[in-house]
């Protein structure tokens, strides 16, 4: 699979980041994969991850599989 060019992506963050702006962003409209960034760092490498494993991992947040252990 070829890299797609993210230089026109138009990012997206979640309304529940609040006001820190401390969240990812994604982008809609790259076929095959999503793209995922850091919002506190917008010209650092963005994350590109399948639709498969992107429904996974939010499947898993909201189930609170990612808890970290204590």
């Amino acid at each position: 699979m070829s890299t797609p060019d993210l230089s026109g992506a138009h990012w997206r963050k979640s309304s529940f980041s609040g006001e820190t702006g401390a969240c990812v962003e994604v982008a809609d409209g790259f076929p095959g994969v999503l793209p995922v960034r850091d919002s506190k760092d917008p010209l650092g490498p963005a994350l590109l991850f399948t639709a498969d494993a992107w429904t996974a991992f939010i499947a898993a947040v909201r189930a609170g599989d990612l808890r970290p252990e204590r």
